[in-house]
């Protein structure tokens, strides 16, 4: 009780200085940290109508939440994989890309960083749209292919019916499309020198980095997942659906 008095009490500078998760908890409220950097915690909370301690709760929240490992996923049938890749397309594109896109609209350091930043308003929007599409394409190719795999094998289509489409543009031919997209922040890490900052950096530099380079990572993993788990899984359910409507076929 004392801990989270004392956190209403701090400024929104400190408690971001303290955990920069801070600020995407605030953004997930409605506040952009960077606007309010000198006033108390319950003083933001107040004037937007937010009681201090669901913005504290939030933020213990987040901080327990575990990510299931590779091994969980790969021990779940491939619809339990899928589900979860969903998932966090919805989180990405919901919390993290506007996120993102709200410290760089928003923050406007000045000196060195300053020409930076205009610059990065022009390729993130980009890269956002980019994503996006990568994102509609997976699902609406990769994850329908799935989909239709597992209605072959509840035989909801006639054998010979089955086999077209189980012939016609394989999944494998889609997972060598997908390596191509495996590295898609490549452009934002080369324009920020792979997130290099100086000690004096501003904690509104500080944070758009740490987020940056934390959104990186999850896409990494995110497509790791993918290559690792997701393709095999489903390059082996298409073989093995093959093998079967052709013996069946032929018998």
């Amino acid at each position: 009780m004392e801990l989270k008095r004392k956190m209403q009490d701090s400024t929104v500078e400190d408690l971001v200085s303290e955990n920069y998760v801070f600020a995407s908890v605030l953004h997930y409220f409605g506040i952009s940290f960077y606007q309010y950097s000198t006033d108390s915690l319950s003083k933001v909370c107040k004037k937007h109508k937010v009681h201090p301690s669901q913005l504290i709760n939030q933020l213990e929240d987040w901080a327990s939440q575990k990510e299931p490992t590779p091994e969980d996923l790969f021990m779940n049938p491939i619809e339990v994989l899928v589900a979860y890749l969903k998932q966090k397309h919805y989180y990405f594109v919901r919390q993290e890309l506007p996120f993102l896109s709200n410290l760089i609209e928003g923050i406007k350091p000045e000196g060195k960083y300053s020409a930076l930043m205009a610059d990065l308003r022009i390729m993130f929007p980009m890269f956002v749209e980019d994503f996006i599409h990568h994102i509609h394409e997976e699902e609406s190719r990769l994850f329908k292919r799935i989909e239709m795999l597992q209605d072959v094998e509840n035989q909801l289509y006639s054998l010979s019916d089955a086999l077209t489409i189980l012939e016609k543009d394989p999944i494998i031919g889609l997972a060598d499309e997908h390596e191509i997209h495996d590295d898609e922040m490549e452009g934002i890490r080369r324009l920020t020198s792979d997130y290099e900052l100086s000690k004096d950096a501003p904690l509104t530099m500080r944070v758009l980095y740490h987020e940056l380079q934390k959104f990186e990572k999850e896409l990494s993993i995110h497509a790791q997942i993918e290559d690792d788990l997701l393709f095999p899984k489903a390059v082996q359910l298409e073989k093995e659906a093959v093998r079967l409507i052709r013996k069946k076929i032929t018998n």
